[in-house]
């Protein structure tokens, strides 16, 4: 059952990724990218990583897709105002996309390699098991980048305020 469910969230995340190369309209591009960042979050679910998929959603499909959103339409992009592109400028950048695919498949042929563990445990991936680490092991790290986070979080405002009388 696992491996349909698998095999279903790979088809789909092939095919909104192509959909969102090949439209033409950003917005809809955006919405299949979106698409696909949801088909790969099922997939961490399924490998039992379910913090990894919440945070995938969050940050990916709510914060950065928004904001790539929110600057289309900022942009107004019309088929009038955008710059046409000679069929030479195409051609280069088929062939540069072409030598780098035969770049990659040269340097990572025969270098990718899946090692199975033996004991398969399935409370590998739980956010239990991250926060016992987290706060535990490393919880000088967790703390001081609490504390980086913080000092840029007052920077920010800082910076972003514009009548800073002091």
């Amino acid at each position: 059952m696992t491996l349909y469910i698998f095999l279903t969230l790979a088809v789909i995340s092939v095919i909104t990724a192509l959909l969102m190369v090949f439209t033409r309209n950003p917005v809809h591009s955006v919405i299949y990218l979106i698409l696909t960042f949801f088909s790969i979050a099922g997939q961490y679910v399924l490998l039992n990583a379910q913090f990894l998929a919440v945070v995938h959603i969050i940050v990916y499909a709510g914060a950065i897709m928004v904001l790539f959103l929110f600057v289309l339409m900022l942009l107004n992009l019309n088929a009038d105002t955008e710059p046409q592109k000679s069929n030479g400028w195409k051609l280069s950048a088929a062939i540069a996309a072409g030598l780098l695919l035969v770049t990659l498949v040269g340097a990572l042929r025969g270098s990718i390699q899946v090692n199975i563990p033996e004991t398969a445990d399935g409370s590998v991936g739980l956010v239990e098991n991250l926060g016992k680490a987290l706060f535990t092991d490393f919880v000088v790290p967790f703390e001081i980048a609490g504390i980086l986070f913080l000092a840029a979080m007052v920077g920010a405002v800082l910076v972003g305020k514009r009548d800073l009388k002091v």
